[in-house]
């Protein structure tokens, strides 16, 4: 298989809770049947469900408080140190909720910034569920990391008209230096990102989420129908799935088929 010499990892991201902003990282390790590492650890859960989610097992995303549906949780920012299991909640640089999230009151304290964040959105009572061992609260049942090109959101920018935060899309795992929508040719194949490698599962059906710009919570671009009309389609970047253990860190080589 012939790769791009010229890929790189650009950057790194986990979402320590789901629906909330990124926590950049240098380096990280992956395992086979797991995706990144304390990403989609812990989510607030819709408590009034038929079948209310604790976090122990996977549940579909409507079972969660998401962006798709709160477009002001893209005015925070968080921040998990996994040493001593703190949540901070950040809202324009400052500090506005934190808990120890191993405690009932550590919860607690999280649930309530949350309840009064989005009292009038919420059907009902909240709970922040989860556990750094736990499953991952994905969109998807198997866990998988996100990967997109940064010369893909590049060509959406030229679509849209409009400069834009590759944040939007909440990947895991940028590059730089591939050709545009090159991700779609991966599928079915292997891939590898410094010392792991994966396998491309799927490209990524994208939702309202990508129009929120991420640290105000305003929605202000129509992205969905710029894909719609410029590419006949929604999706933006692929999962893949961890193969081979290894690790990954920003400006590491990524072997990628070249484009057909």
């Amino acid at each position: 298989m012939s790769t791009i010499p010229s890929a790189t990892v650009d950057r790194l991201c986990r979402y320590p809770v789901k629906g909330l902003s990124a926590q950049p990282l240098e380096r990280i390790s992956l395992q086979p049947g797991r995706g990144m590492p304390l990403d989609r650890a812990f989510a607030l859960a819709y408590a009034t469900m038929a079948n209310p989610a604790d976090g122990s097992c996977w549940m579909p995303k409507k079972n969660f408080v998401t962006l798709s549906r709160h477009d002001r949780l893209a005015a925070l920012n968080v921040e998990f140190d996994e040493t001593s299991n703190i949540v901070t909640i950040y809202r324009n640089g400052k500090r506005v909720a934190r808990g120890a999230i191993g405690t009932p009151v550590g919860r607690a304290m999280i649930e309530e910034f949350f309840r009064a964040f989005l009292k009038h959105e919420l059907p009902g009572p909240i709970r922040f569920v989860g556990s750094p061992n736990g499953v991952m609260l994905t969109d998807h049942a198997t866990p998988a990391v996100s990967v997109i090109g940064l010369s893909t959101i590049s060509d959406i920018e030229r679509v849209a008209g409009r400069t834009i935060d590759p944040l939007r899309f909440r990947a895991n795992i940028y590059l730089q230096g591939t050709p545009p929508w090159a991700e779609f040719g991966w599928l079915g194949q292997e891939i590898r990102l410094g010392t792991t490698q994966l396998r491309v599962s799927e490209r990524i059906t994208r939702c309202s989420e990508i129009n929120v710009e991420p640290g105000t919570g305003l929605h202000d671009l129509s992205l969905l129908q710029d894909l719609k009309r410029g590419f006949m389609h929604t999706d933006c970047g692929v999962l893949a799935v961890v193969s081979a253990a290894g690790s990954v860190a920003v400006n590491d080589p990524a072997e990628v088929p070249e484009s057909r």
